[in-house]
């Protein structure tokens, strides 16, 4: 059968999804809500910076805001956030329209394959009750697939072809179908799940394994300043032993690592289980900006320095290196903690879009001319812009007998101005 696949949302993960299958599959649909980000593509610009003006100008994609187009679907990719809330309760608004707009446009014989990351049963509990409501068919009309994405922003190594693709289906010929259809694209292989709650189990947890990590890098950061050593320091030694894991303490933010264990933490609680070592991680990590304005605000008053009205820059909005992703980042919280002590601080990002920093966040970005006499300065995000400066030219920002706090541990406290109280994570 000659397959016709639909990418549904066009984002992070979705664009290189759907282009992919369409260097494969003719009959590949990218579609998108939104009108605007469809003719941004097919002019060939990726506001997300993450696919070249080239391959968009070149591909066999067809690019579509019309849900006409969807009219002869085989297989609906569905590629939508799952973000969440305020309080950290899974959001699943996206995934749930999705399925909605998906259910009135399946036709019998049809796959619909979710790459969202979701808690295990999502799927089969959540979406097949929706599309089967919605599109008025039996629910043995069209199959269920899932097949999480493993997308990193600004990895240029580890892209969806050379990275295995885990792939399910409800049974077994939607999984030979399924992983038929991903093998054309994905030359590192798939590997077949034996039930798509196992799929949706394996996702969430690869997210909360590294969150854990890096929580016990964050712990042990606080205790080593408290010893008054340096955590890099510590790290590299110990990292001599060949089965230590190279984890490095930081701000936990993005769509991933800091979301996904509330996925699977909020399902636990579903089924009776309370899980403590998952959410024990989540609340160091969360409360590492707290504790580097904290920090900032001690290190001012030990060189008296007077903390109201303190000028503080902090270079780097985005939850990581190189890339324009603001998702969650946890830099804000490090601006609101550094004024609850009247502490003036301005940010710096040669990556991030000021209008979405100020939508987002309430975050105006400051120009990097705008960035000088600072009594503090927060390396925030290592951005490879930053590192290229150099330190002396990052020193030259701060006043004399000012602070700085090197949350990338990326300067050398050998060659740090004796005027200059340096601190890193």
């Amino acid at each position: 059968m000659k397959e016709k696949i639909s990418v549904i949302g066009l984002g992070y993960v979705g664009l290189p999804v759907a282009i992919a299958f369409a260097r494969k599959y003719p009959h590949t649909v990218g579609f998108d809500i939104n009108c605007s980000r469809i003719e941004e593509l097919k002019k060939g610009h990726d506001r997300n910076n993450e696919t070249a003006s080239a391959v968009l100008l070149d591909t066999a994609l067809e690019f579509s805001c019309d849900p006409n187009d969807l009219a002869t679907t085989t297989m609906f990719v569905v590629a939508v956030p799952t973000p969440v809330d305020e309080n950290n309760v899974p959001d699943l608004t996206p995934l749930v329209k999705a399925s909605e707009f998906v259910g009135k446009h399946i036709k019998p014989g049809a796959i619909i394959c979710y790459e969202s990351t979701v808690y295990p049963g999502a799927t089969e509990e959540v979406c097949g009750p929706i599309l089967e409501k919605v599109s008025g068919l039996k629910r043995s009309d069209f199959k269920l697939a899932y097949s999480p994405e493993r997308i990193n922003p600004g990895d240029t190594v580890h892209t969806l072809e050379t990275v295995v693709k885990v792939v399910s289906g409800e049974d077994m010929e939607t999984l030979e179908r399924v992983a038929a259809m991903y093998g054309g694209i994905v030359p590192a292989g798939v590997h077949k799940a034996t039930s798509i709650k196992v799929a949706e189990a394996a996702k969430v947890i690869e997210n909360t394994q590294r969150d854990l990590n890096i929580a016990l890098m964050n712990e042990l950061a606080v205790i080593f300043d408290r010893l008054g050593i340096r955590t890099i320091d510590v790290l590299e030694a110990a990292g001599t032993k060949w089965n230590f894991l190279p984890f490095r303490p930081g701000l936990v933010g993005g769509h991933c690592i800091g979301v996904d264990p509330y996925y699977l933490t909020a399902k636990a609680q579903q089924v009776g289980y309370q899980p403590e070592v998952i959410l024990a991680g989540r609340r160091i990590n969360n409360n590492v900006a707290s504790f580097l304005a904290t920090k900032m605000t001690k290190l001012l008053i030990e060189s008296d320095i007077p903390v109201k009205r303190a000028r503080v820059g902090i270079l780097g909005l985005t939850f990581k290196e190189d890339v324009n992703d603001l998702r969650n980042s946890k830099v804000p919280d490090i601006m609101k903690e550094l004024a609850s002590f009247g502490i003036d601080a301005v940010i710096h990002d040669p990556h991030a879009d000021a209008a979405e920093a100020m939508h987002e966040y309430g975050v105006k970005l400051t120009k990097w001319e705008d960035i000088r006499n600072l009594d503090g300065l927060i390396v925030a995000v290592g951005h490879k812009a930053y590192r290229d400066m150099g330190q002396e030219k990052l020193l030259s920002l701060v006043r004399h007998g000012g602070v700085v706090i090197d949350a990338k541990s990326m300067l050398k406290p050998a060659e740090m101005e004796r005027s200059i109280r340096y601190w890193s994570l």
